[in-house]
């Protein structure tokens, strides 16, 4: 057995070296060294061969001290827009005939979501008719017919505070009989939260139909800190972000900052606005905001592009040669118009590649690996 176990390790280590000595990088000079702390799979730095660097087109930025805009961070939930939610309850007491609509569906204003037998409706038509036609018989009477217009104008007002439309009322008279069933019908476009009612159902006067919200548009509720109020104004800039799309800003404005602090958490209540046309925004949806804040400040900033993520650390590609570039790992801060502010890890004037990071790191992990 022993002897078989020779005879394996001996047969497999050759194949180990013939692998090895495969390896064909094009874009890589060859006895290229790692530099620095390696990781297990990874070197910290790469040199293109002129080919390799004609390939992958490099571009890069020098590290400078920047003017940037003060930001103030805070956390928060986002929540429906409250001028965009309704509640639809019965305007007459009445029995549902059909229910056109679930929970989840999008509708658009004016669609009819159900339709009630109401017979006050029923009443009110049967006025307007007669309304109508007393105004029409009596539209040569100088006397009368400001009496029977005005007759006939409440008529109208009644049967529209009921529920039904400018056009159903202006259809009766062509009808000539009154419409069986009161339609009810959606008073914004957005997304049925709820609906309360089933067909068959009675419901009184105030009884809950349907609960509506527009999400193309919706408010984050911000907690900020007590020390951060003198640098945040109603009108701010804001972008935030979520766990859900990690490194997509979604950009809105800061609309209301409270008057009262919260006595155990010291903060502020304030309210951003942020429009929502994709739908990824949900209600309730924790969020992370940043807020422009008055005055600027001088700091060492590079290109967003330029910073990556390596296994949850911060890093940038820095030119240490005429083609080797070293991988750094940075401690970033607050980001604004393009740019992030680098609190440790590189120098002023130092050179980081800002398009091509991703072929750099691939090469540098595909040749840690073979080493």
């Amino acid at each position: 057995m022993k002897n078989f176990t020779k005879w394996i390790v001996g047969a497999a280590l050759p194949a180990l070296f013939l692998v090895a000595a495969c390896r064909d990088n094009s874009l890589v000079e060859p006895g290229h060294q790692a530099e620095g702390k390696v990781p297990e799979t990874a070197q910290t730095s790469v040199t293109l061969t002129a080919e390799g660097a004609a390939t992958a087109h490099i571009r890069t930025e020098l590290a400078a001290t920047r003017a940037l805009a003060r930001r103030v961070t805070a956390a928060g939930e986002l929540e429906f827009n409250a001028r965009r939610l309704v509640h639809l309850t019965a305007r007459t007491p009445g029995r549902v005939e059909r229910v056109l609509v679930v929970r989840g569906d999008r509708v658009r204003e004016g669609q009819v979501l159900a339709e009630i037998y109401c017979p006050d409706y029923l009443t009110l038509q049967a006025e307007y008719l007669l309304a109508a036609e007393r105004a029409k018989r009596q539209a040569g009477d100088p006397v009368e017919a400001g009496q029977a217009r005005a007759l006939l104008d409440s008529s109208r007002e009644r049967l529209l505070l009921l529920g039904a439309s400018p056009a159903d009322v202006d259809g009766l008279g062509a009808l000539s009989v009154p419409r069986p069933l009161l339609p009810v019908r959606a008073t914004l476009s957005g997304t049925v939260l709820e609906a309360g009612v089933l067909a068959g159902d009675w419901v009184d006067l105030g009884t809950n139909l349907f609960r509506l919200a527009d999400l193309t548009n919706l408010w984050a509720r911000l907690h900020i800190q007590e020390k951060d109020l003198s640098s945040v104004k109603a009108g701010a800039e804001a972008v935030l972000r979520t766990q859900a799309y990690p490194g997509q800003d979604f950009r809105g404005r800061l609309v209301l900052v409270g008057d009262v602090v919260d006595a155990a958490t010291r903060t502020v209540e304030g309210r951003i606005e942020v429009p929502n046309p994709s739908g990824k925004l949900k209600p309730g949806m924790y969020v992370d905001a940043s807020v422009a804040a008055a005055g600027e400040r001088a700091a060492l900033a590079v290109p967003e592009a330029a910073l990556q993520d390596d296994d949850g650390r911060a890093v940038v590609f820095v030119k240490t040669g005429e083609r080797t570039f070293t991988l750094r790992e940075v401690v970033p801060g607050e980001q604004y118009a393009g740019y992030v502010e680098i609190l440790s890890g590189l120098t002023e004037g130092e050179t980081v590649v800002t398009s091509g990071g991703f072929l750099l790191k691939s090469e540098m992990r595909k040749g840690g690996m073979e080493d």
